[in-house]
């Protein structure tokens, strides 16, 4: 691998890990203190951690279109700004409506920082490299989403929220001078595209599962997953009472918390390594319906009436399989894109995700509210091993022998 691409990708990362700080520590801080925002009732916070999602519904095709004529460069400077405006606008914004049109703007960030990500890694990668290279770009990115939560958390009390929202929003500027270092200044163009590259000629069975992946992504880890974490953690505390660690007694908010920066704690180490292993010989496949089946079968176990210690382990195993599930489907998205039209494949995979990622949560609730918590169990647990059992029958099709026999080739070929 080329080590001016690695690094190149790697900062890439770094510049989107830095605008992911103050959007990561809303989702600890704004829960708590928003009557500090000038904010009146708890359902505006919940529009405004949601509505970053509907907003890039709309933009990422046209993210897409702005980036097969301008430079990446461009377009992620423009994300640094737009994500150092949000973020300051919590510092010096007040109430829903100015608040509302920054977590708006921050939607459109995002949309610039992923899709042009995703780029940059298939620019700077064969295919014998891009499941390493997107697991550390994925890796990195979840340092950030660290970052933000717990200088929320740990500096809200300390400082105000409005002075951590400041000095987030500063350190968000560091990534000007990155991203105008290490972006390339080159539009996205399709890699390896056939004068036929279009999408559709891109979208063959694999491709299409692919999409699949990326919405079961979305709605199963983050959307009924997530909602449903403090819920559950809540059902199986000892006594329903809060848990003793360390002279600290923490509730079921608490605890889901730890979890989450547990398990972006451990993704700098883990995607990188899965990312790699899935490049070897043996293909992503073997993996990854590893990680869909033990994902299935920890979903459908969690609802269950389960001793604390035992069912906390469930958990971090759904969260092992949970990173090993984002970077794999992210990979062979990369691997579809590359045959065919890049940028048309990607913006099309980012915005199934973010479908995905805003009916989830509705769907949970949805589901809380009909049948409790079995409920999103068992519906987790289904639309996962209906995932596994497609790729496992795609497999063993002469379309999905055949490709699998092209990817040992290559490898050999190497």
């Amino acid at each position: 691998m080329d080590n001016d691409n690695r690094l190149a990708v790697r900062m890439i990362a770094w510049v989107t890990a830095v605008c992911l700080l103050g959007d990561s520590m809303l989702y600890i801080v704004l829960p708590v203190y928003w009557a500090s925002f000038g904010l009146d009732a708890l359902w505006q916070v919940g529009i405004l951690l949601s509505i970053n999602r509907f907003v890039r519904l709309p933009l990422n095709p046209f993210v897409g279109w702005l980036y097969g004529r301008l430079p990446k460069r461009t377009g992620f400077l423009l994300a640094v700004v737009l994500a150092c405006l949000t973020t300051f606008a919590f510092a010096a914004g007040t109430g829903f409506w100015v608040l509302l049109a920054a977590r708006a703007l921050w939607g459109a960030a995002w949309s610039m920082l992923r899709i042009g990500g995703y780029l940059a890694v298939l620019e700077a990668s064969g295919g014998g490299q891009r499941g390493r290279l997107l697991g550390s770009y994925n890796g990195i990115i979840g340092v950030g989403s660290l970052i933000g939560m717990l200088a929320g958390g740990l500096l809200a009390d300390l400082i105000g929220v409005r002075f951590v929202a400041l000095l987030l929003g500063t350190v968000t500027l560091a990534g000007l001078p990155l991203a105008w270092r290490y972006v390339p200044a080159t539009t996205a163009a399709p890699v390896n595209q056939t004068a036929s590259g279009s999408l559709r000629s891109a979208l063959n069975a694999q491709a299409m599962l692919t999409l699949a992946s990326g919405f079961m992504v979305g709605v199963v880890f983050y959307g009924l997953l997530i909602a449903s974490l403090s819920p559950l953690i809540a059902a199986h505390l000892p006594g329903g009472q809060p848990l003793p660690i360390w002279g600290f007694a923490l509730g079921a908010a608490s605890v889901a918390g730890l979890v989450q920066a547990l398990r972006w704690a451990w993704s700098p180490f883990l995607s990188p390594l899965i990312g790699r292993w899935s490049d070897g010989p043996r293909g992503r496949l073997p993996i990854y319906l590893a990680a869909l089946g033990v994902a299935a079968c920890g979903m459908a176990l969690l609802p269950l009436p389960l001793p604390f210690a035992p069912w906390l382990a469930v958990l971090l195993c759904v969260m092992l399989a949970n990173t090993a599930i984002n970077t794999l489907t992210d990979a062979l998205a990369a691997d579809a894109a590359a045959g065919g039209s890049a940028v048309a494949y990607m913006t099309t995979y980012t915005t199934v995700v973010d479908v995905g990622a805003a009916l989830g949560p509705v769907a949970a609730f949805a589901l809380l509210g009909a049948f409790g918590l079995p409920g999103i169990g068992a519906a987790a647990a289904v639309l996962t091993a209906l995932m596994a059992g497609a790729w496992l029958l795609w497999r063993r099709s002469p379309a999905g022998r055949s490709a699998c026999s092209r990817k040992e080739a290559g490898l050999a070929n190497q």
